[in-house]
């Protein structure tokens, strides 16, 4: 029987939004997805790039394709490989499509460089390795409007923010008594909240380094998205093992602006908010469904819309930043769901007749320029993210190489082949630096178009010599 909440739905644009599978040659297929127990999505996703966490022996994987290479994905092609132990969490940075940081069981954080191309071998070495965690790191989260920040949370308990352009921790919190959640940053970076094991939420002012408010009542809160708005969106389970959501105001913790049952399922309820469509989709693990909702000032708060089913269950799902969606289809959100062995796309669509540019779906979004440097938040300042159009859509910028500059290079580890040509590279003229990088893409540009035209060749001749016997 449906949930009550189902017939409330009022007049709105998104009442008619629809999820649909891509083709399955649009897939991407023969991934093992990992099966460590952990309550993270697996997957991260950006308008270049599909990034899925894999099982992987002696340690710990994760597989990164361009978004253009679907299909059978061969079981030698080279994965991302550093860590060892499992990798628990993967994000790709906001401010550069060609930077990933992954967290893992083996208590690092690591950041990574990914080439624009398909990987040709393995990448082994991180840009920075990120070390103060006692415990495994099993949350990743960059800042939304800040260069070079980054979020580790781990089963220590312990919090830290980091300079990844330095490769320093920057601030610790030790406020939590128990294993954390889930964390989300808040629009301009300026908070972030937290869902924890002692059923409490959190909002934590990081440069204050402390809580400025907690949760009245205890409730089974799992996962949450904090909301421009200011308020936040939980998925939890009630003490009757009930499925809940909750909407609140941070200021006002006494009771939730909105509380709504779902069902009686026990699968972790992974909430994805699209902040340009005030719509929130709900992802449950071992679900086959996903669940959409919108969010508006007024009562009931929050509205039901619809709900996408497939088939087969999903182990995690990744969410496309709005700049990568295709608005010549009217599609606000593209989701990549994980089975087992492979990753379906869902787009999610407002059928609207007219082929013109549609300016009430897309608001100007988030882009990828960052709004600060990390002194200036350090210092206080707040600002929220560089707004881009989306009318002529979005084509992401070739890869710029992000540097790590050390404090003192003599305090760092044995450098490798890798660490030395980047400090020899430092002292190079800026413009000539980027010359000679641009000169290298172009020439591994080359070599790959070559290969493909030496293999059609022996494909040809192979089938002239076949026809020849």
């Amino acid at each position: 029987m449906s949930p009550k909440w189902h017939l409330i739905v009022r007049q709105s644009k998104f009442r008619h939004v629809y999820g649909q599978s891509l083709k399955a040659e649009q897939s991407y297929d023969d991934i093992r997805v990992s099966k460590v127990t952990w309550d993270s999505s697996f997957c991260a996703v950006n308008p270049k790039f599909l990034a899925v966490i894999v099982e992987s022996s002696g340690g710990g994987a994760f597989l990164v394709l361009p978004l253009s290479k679907t299909g059978r994905v061969d079981k030698n092609y080279p994965l991302v490989v550093g860590h060892s132990g499992p990798i628990l969490d993967i994000d790709w940075c906001p401010h550069d499509d060609n930077v990933i940081a992954s967290g893992s069981e083996d208590c690092t954080a690591m950041v990574w460089q990914i080439p624009d191309h398909s990987l040709i071998r393995p990448v082994t070495d991180p840009i920075v390795v990120l070390e103060g965690h006692s415990k495994r790191v099993g949350i990743i989260s960059w800042h939304p409007t800040t260069r070079n920040i980054l979020l580790s949370a781990g089963s220590d308990n312990l919090i830290i923010i980091w300079n990844v352009g330095t490769g320093e921790p920057l601030i610790s919190m030790e406020d939590h008594p128990d294993l954390i959640y889930s964390i989300s940053w808040n629009r301009n970076g300026s908070l972030f909240c937290t869902t924890c094991k002692d059923r409490r939420l959190r909002v934590c002012d990081p440069r204050k380094r402390e809580v400025v408010a907690v949760s009245v009542q205890k409730a089974g809160y799992g996962h949450l998205e904090s909301f421009h708005n200011g308020n936040i969106f939980t998925t939890g389970f009630t003490r009757m093992s009930q499925r809940e959501l909750g909407l609140w105001d941070p200021t006002n913790f006494e009771e939730p602006i909105a509380l709504l049952e779902l069902d009686t399922s026990n699968g972790v309820l992974l909430p994805y908010y699209d902040a340009d469509a005030n719509m929130v989709y709900l992802c449950g693990k071992g679900d086959s469904s996903v669940r959409y909702f919108e969010i508006t000032e007024e009562p009931p708060y929050v509205h039901y819309l619809n709900t996408f089913s497939s088939k087969e269950p999903q182990r995690g799902m990744g969410f496309m930043p709005k700049r990568g969606v295709d608005v010549t289809k009217c599609e606000i959100a593209r989701l990549f769901k994980l089975h087992d062995k492979k990753c379906e796309v869902i787009t999610m669509t407002v059928p609207r007749k007219s082929d013109l540019f549609q300016d009430d779906l897309y608001p100007d979004t988030a882009g990828p320029e960052p709004a600060m440097e990390p002194d200036e938040w350090l210092d206080g300042r707040d600002e929220d993210p560089i707004l881009m159009s989306l009318r002529d859509g979005y084509i992401p910028p070739k890869s710029r190489e992000l540097k790590v500059a050390k404090k003192n290079v003599l305090d760092s580890r044995p450098s490798t082949r890798r660490s030395m040509s980047t400090l020899e590279t430092n002292s190079l003229p800026p413009q000539l630096l980027e010359r000679l990088l641009e000169e290298l893409q172009n020439l591994k540009a080359t070599v790959l178009s070559q290969e493909k035209r030496i293999c059609d060749l022996e494909n040809k001749l192979s089938q002239y010599t076949n026809g020849t016997d």
